[in-house]
Formats: structure tokens, sequence, C-alpha cells
């Protein structure tokens, strides 16, 4: 049985150099040697051992510290330096015994020493030693480079998931496209910034019939693609272009289609995702119904942030009943609470995202903190006020990067 096993690094690996100036020396190395089962290369000099690297790799050098011309710390030296795809371990042997001259070896780049007069015995265990350390290098050699090529193959993975989520964030844009509706008697300016590429927020407003608009917050649980997917589905219920599928209009068996309060709209999302959806995700909503010509609002809470009325004189209100989120209770209740605004007077609804936005501090900015914001901003007309309040909400947090999605609708009264 040989000391010789299969390898990564092929043949080379158990190539031995021989380099010794002596021909005897060289001929009692290389009879062991290949009685071991190495396949043994001789040279009688430095320069005559580099030409042959430069052409043939091994994996062991033995090679003899005195010689004429080039000497073995300065071979070690030279050898190491060469470009290879393979570790090489270079055993000097040596009569030296000063420590000085042990470390000079060391810094030239040499793994191992055997003392003259050579033993069979303590050759073979050094180069036993030897093939395990380079078995090793070899082996994390190999691990290394799968790692790598695991690495480029995630990488490739991220690179396609990240196109695929920039385009899911375009198409999530396309749910708010009209960030600014004039409805006449009042005007609707909707805002949304996603934490991620998207995200589970969603605003909107739409034209019930001539003299009612509605305006609505959703915010469904969760981040990130599901969520998303969450939202997608849930603007097709509350599409203004699309009133078959939308849940604010009823279907009448002689074909007639009726309005439904805003608690009633409420409760059917809370059965469509219990009964129809059944998904383990739940949102919370604020919905409001606009009578244009008289100001009278009508609004259901579920769940979401409580409402905010800032008044023409600068005065502002916290409105709404509370209730559930939809999705969690069957049979959960909702109610209907009314108020009226004045020209000039703003209904605010917005997600959690704004009034659950850690400060620097660490504290949430709370309701407070953000009717103090809206106050300070209430002289701007609704998009710059919502371009500033994003601003202010950044300079808040310390970073523009929210830790959850923000969004609000701003719904004007004219009258």
């Amino acid at each position: 049985m040989t000391d010789r096993q299969e390898d990564d690094d092929g043949d080379a690996a158990f190539r031995v150099l021989v380099v010794d100036d002596s021909r005897a020396q060289r001929h009692i190395l290389a009879m062991y040697l290949r009685k071991w089962g190495y396949e043994v290369i001789e040279a009688a000099s430095g320069e005559e051992a580099l030409a042959i690297c430069a052409d043939l790799p091994v994996g062991f050098v033995i090679s003899d510290w005195m010689m004429p011309g080039m000497t073995g710390v300065e071979f070690c030296s030279r050898f190491k330096s060469l470009p290879r795809d393979s570790y090489g371990y270079f055993i000097l042997l040596t009569s030296k015994s000063e420590k000085s001259e042990i470390a000079d070896g060391l810094l030239a780049g040499a793994d191992d020493f055997v003392p003259k007069p050579v033993g069979s015995d303590e050759l073979r265990a050094r180069l036993r030693a030897g093939q395990r350390i380079l078995s090793m290098r070899s082996e994390l050699v190999e691990k290394n480079r799968l790692i790598a090529a695991n690495m480029k193959e995630l990488q490739a993975l991220y690179d396609s998931l990240d196109r695929d989520l920039v385009e899911a964030r375009k198409l999530q844009q396309t749910l708010v496209r009209d960030r600014f509706r004039d409805f006449g008697a009042a005007t609707a300016s909707l805002m949304i910034r996603s934490s991620g590429h998207v995200g589970g927020d969603l605003v909107g407003a739409f034209q019930i019939d001539d003299r009612r608009v509605a305006v609505y917050s959703v915010d469904v649980s969760g981040h990130g693609v599901a969520s998303a997917m969450m939202t997608a589905r849930l603007a097709g219920y509350l599409s203004g272009s699309s009133p078959d599928q939308n849940l604010a209009f009823q279907q009448l068996p002689d074909g007639r289609r009726e309005v439904r309060r805003p608690s009633e709209i409420a409760r059917a999302f809370n059965r469509l995702m219990l009964e129809d959806i059944q998904v383990e995700q739940y949102f919370t909503m604020a919905y409001a119904e606009l009578d244009l010509p008289t100001g009278r609002v009508v609004l259901a809470q579920a769940g979401h942030p409580h409402p905010m009325v800032l008044r023409a004189g600068g005065r502002l209100e916290r409105v709404g009943t509370g209730g559930l989120p939809v999705g969690l209770i069957p049979d959960a209740g909702y109610e209907d609470s009314s108020l009226t605004l004045a020209p000039g007077d703003r209904l605010f609804l917005m997600s959690d995202g704004l009034t659950e936005c850690p400060g620097r501090d660490g504290f949430d900015l709370g309701e407070e903190g953000l009717a103090r914001m809206l106050q300070r901003l209430s002289a701007l007309d609704s998009p710059a006020l919502f371009e500033a309040l994003v601003w202010d909400l950044a300079d808040f947090a310390g970073t523009d990067h929210f830790a959850d999605d923000v969004s609000g609708v701003l719904l004007d009264y004219l009258g």
C-alpha cells in the first residue's frame, strides 16, 4: 500500500521535485520517494528547478539548503513567488540548527525542515503531514469555489428578484396613478411611500354619483410582496372605474345598484376576507363618503388611525369611532360616524406609518406630533403639504427610509 491517494489537484499533489547538487543524495531521496509511490523529478540546482516549475506543477519540493549558485532559501523564495493554481509544499534539508537561520527559511516560505543526514522514516512522516495539509488546502479551495459559485447564483437570483420587485413597484404605483382628483366642490390629494420596493398601503378616491365622492385609506398587515398582492386585490374592490366590482355598490335583484353605507362596506370586506379570500392577512381601513352640496361626511373606521379634520380656522379635530380590523373576527361590528365640513375644511385619512414612525429618540411621532406637523403646514395646498410632511417626517426619523409604509388622503372641501 502506498501513500498516494486520490486528490482534487490531480497528479501534481504527488509529484515531488528533488533539488540537490549531489547526484548521490538525489538518487537516495528519489529511491525512497518512488518506493512510497511518488512521481519524482530531479534538478541539480535552483535555476534548473525553477525552469522545471515554470512548465510542470509540483506538489512537493525537497531542496538542499546549501547549494552553489542559488541557495535553497533563495530558491524557496523564488518558487513561492511563482504564479500557481495550487499550493506547493516546500521542505528544506539542512544541517543548520540556529534559530535565526531557521527563521530565514520560514520567512522565505519554507513549510518544513528535515535535518541532515535524512532519515527515511522522518522524511516519510513529514511528507504525510504535508500531504494532509495539501489535502485540506485543496478541500478549502474547492469549498471556496463552491461558495463563490453559489454566491454568483444567489446574486443572479437576487438581481432577478430585484428587477421583478422594481417592475412590481411600477405596477403598484399605477394603483394610485392620479395623485390629485378634482370633483368640483372638493379635491382629493393622495400620498403613498412604500418602506420597500412594494408595500401594503393603499389610498384612493372615486366618484360615487353626481353628488357624492368617496376617499379611503387601507393598510394591509405585514410588508413586502404578500401585502402588495393583497393591496392590488383590494384596489379592484374599490375601483371607481369598475362599479360592478366595487364593494361600495350593491347589485339589487332588479338590476339597480344601491350605494352601501361606509360601515356596510367594512362589513362586506370582512365577509370577503373570512369567507372567500381566506388568508392569514388582515387590514385596517378608513372610508369616508362626502356629500358635495352639503359638506356632510359619513365615515367608518376599521382599526385604522383616527381621521383628522383640519378646520379652516386652524383648529384640528380627531374623528371616528375606532372599530376592529377587517378580516379578524366574523360578524365584527362597524359603525358610521358623521361630521360636516365647511368650505376650507380638510379631512385627513392616514396610515399608522405616520403616527407610529420612530423618531431619533426612539419614541413614535404619535397623533399629537402629527397634529403639530399638520397645523404648522396647514397654510400649504394639499400636494405641497404632503411633500413638506414627508420632509418633516424624515427629519423627525433621521432618515427617509421609513420603517413602515407611509400614506394618506387629504380631502379639501371647497363648498
